[in-house]
């Protein structure tokens, strides 16, 4: 679901009388990537600079912190890494590229890619 279609469904909520007007407001200023101080300042404006980066600054923060681990490593640190920043275990991580990769081939290929483009921990 877009961003569009995300605020679009905000307002329906809202003329409906499902959201009040200051709920409708914390939604609004969530989808686009607002804290919560910038949206209950003076008129609902956000202020200059506020919200850069959208609705998909979080995410692009994630992958930001990513990194191969040198601990906890069998080959290049990419499952160990991906287990320190995700829920799933290095274990599972392990688990999900060797089954990728025998069953459509392309598991060692995002590995590798990995490989290459995360930077080592440290």
């Amino acid at each position: 679901m877009g961003l569009t279609d995300e605020l679009e469904r905000l307002q329906s909520l809202r003329e409906r009388g499902a959201l009040t007007e200051a709920e409708y407001e914390r939604a609004k200023a969530r989808v686009l990537g607002e804290d919560a101080a910038t949206s209950g300042n003076a008129g609902g404006t956000a202020a200059p600079g506020a919200g850069q980066g959208g609705a998909f600054a979080s995410e692009r923060a994630f992958f930001h912190q990513l990194a191969r681990s040198r601990s906890d490593r069998w080959l290049g640190g990419v499952c160990g890494g991906l287990g320190r920043h995700t829920d799933l275990p290095s274990w599972a991580w392990r688990l999900i590229f060797s089954l990728v990769t025998l069953y459509f081939g392309s598991g060692l290929l995002f590995y590798v890619l990995l490989w290459i483009f995360l930077p080592a921990e440290g």
